[in-house]
């Protein structure tokens, strides 16, 4: 019984502090605008960089993305530590509810963004091996393609395999892992439809387009 209401609480407060989106808050505060209306209408870090530039603002996107995982995922993982020693399942747990809430915001209409930052946030806690390796991935992936959406999905896709050599302290850790890279995948569908009309715009650090 006191697990389950606790599971309840990590997944509402994890939802609900996921659903809080750094780069429509920028784009209010820094330029009257809503990155929803511009660019490819995605409300994440890699819109709001090509509509405005890899500045202050951006950077404080990132942030803000990163942080509101990173405090209820390590919330999590030290309590269903301390109480039931399954570090990785409470913190793999209240990420998945972070990317929900990234993905499907209550604040905002159920419309968000495609949780990639918020699953990068999330595996540090759950295993930093598999998030270093993931890492390598993504940026030689990138590295080569210059295609943020095909690294983006690559190295989610990852993440389970990667997961699964390491090993978990519980079963469910690896089906939770397995659910967060289908929804980034999931939600990177509209890319690879661009992708394969060869209108997916490439990734660059050094110019917004």
């Amino acid at each position: 019984m006191i697990m389950s209401v606790s599971l309840m609480v990590i997944a509402v407060v994890s939802y609900l502090l996921g659903g809080v989106n750094g780069a429509i808050i920028m784009s209010h505060l820094v330029y009257h605008e809503d990155i929803r209306q511009s660019g490819s209408n995605n409300p994440g870090f890699t819109n709001f960089k090509r509509v405005y530039g890899l500045n202050a603002a951006a950077w404080a996107v990132l942030l803000i993305d990163i942080l509101k995982t990173a405090v209820p995922v390590f919330a999590a993982a030290v309590y269903m530590s301390f109480m039931y020693d399954m570090w990785q399942f409470g913190a793999q747990f209240a990420g998945l509810f972070c990317m929900l809430g990234h993905c499907f915001p209550a604040w905002y209409g159920f419309k968000g963004g495609k949780a990639f930052i918020a699953g990068f946030a999330t595996i540090w806690f759950v295993d930093w091996r598999m998030t270093l390796i993931a890492m390598a991935i993504f940026f030689a992936v990138l590295f080569i393609g210059k295609y943020m959406s095909v690294a983006s999905c690559t190295a989610a896709l990852s993440c389970p395999i990667i997961l699964f050599y390491l090993g978990t302290d519980n079963v469910w850790v690896e089906v939770l892992a397995i659910a967060a890279a289908a929804l980034v995948i999931i939600r990177h569908y509209p890319n690879f439809v661009k992708l394969a009309h060869g209108t997916e715009s490439k990734f660059s650090l050094s110019s917004k387009h």
